[in-house]
């Protein structure tokens, strides 16, 4: 591909990822993202091969898999959890569109919740393996693997700076350092882990 094709190319994606995150997959037409783009409406089958193909590249993308793939596999469990705390706040605050679109996805049981299962299980599974040793290990004491997973997955993926939730705040949003350090505590907390 010629530098063109690829400023192009780029330029379809971070608009698609802009417009499926202001109104959804669904609600979004090629036309408008060509329009955001200011590319020819006939690029997005050149390149991508359709609609659903440029929400699968977008997937593969900006997904965060790529970040957790280089995690030790042997990883202390503590130290583990608290690096994806870390990573995944990290990536929800500098990538707030991506997210947007797959907390809808999973929302709606869409079609293509499965796009999202492929580029973003490595992280979960992760979480999980790591939960699991460390209860083994008598670093965490939970009842329930399950319940402190999702628990854990619903904190650090659940929308913070909507409207809705600002309202009921009484202080700014604090720099990210403080809110990783809170997160943390938080989950650690509820993990009653060991250090």
């Amino acid at each position: 591909m010629t530098t063109v094709d690829l400023d192009v190319r780029m330029r379809i994606l971070k608009a698609a990822k802009k417009l499926f995150a202001l109104h959804g997959f669904d609600g979004t037409s090629v036309r408008q993202i060509c329009d955001e783009a200011g590319a020819n409406v006939a690029l997005i089958s050149y390149y991508f091969g359709g609609k659903e193909s440029l929400f699968m590249e977008l997937m593969s993308s900006y997904s965060p898999d790529q970040r957790v793939s280089e995690v030790p596999e042997q990883m202390d469990p503590v130290e583990g959890v608290k690096l994806l705390i870390r990573e995944v706040t990290l990536f929800r605050t500098q990538d707030p569109e991506f997210i947007t679109i797959v907390q809808q996805e999973i929302i709606k049981n869409s079609p293509r919740i499965h796009l999202i299962y492929e580029n973003m299980s490595s992280v979960w599974l992760l979480l999980r393996r790591l939960l699991e040793q460390g209860k083994r290990q008598g670093r965490f004491e939970f009842r329930s693997l399950d319940t402190a997973f999702l628990s854990i997955v619903g904190i650090l993926i659940f929308p913070r700076q909507t409207t809705y939730w600002m309202t009921m705040c009484e202080q700014e949003e604090p720099d990210i350092e403080s809110v990783i350090e809170d997160l943390t505590r938080f989950i650690m907390s509820g993990l009653q882990c060991k250090e």
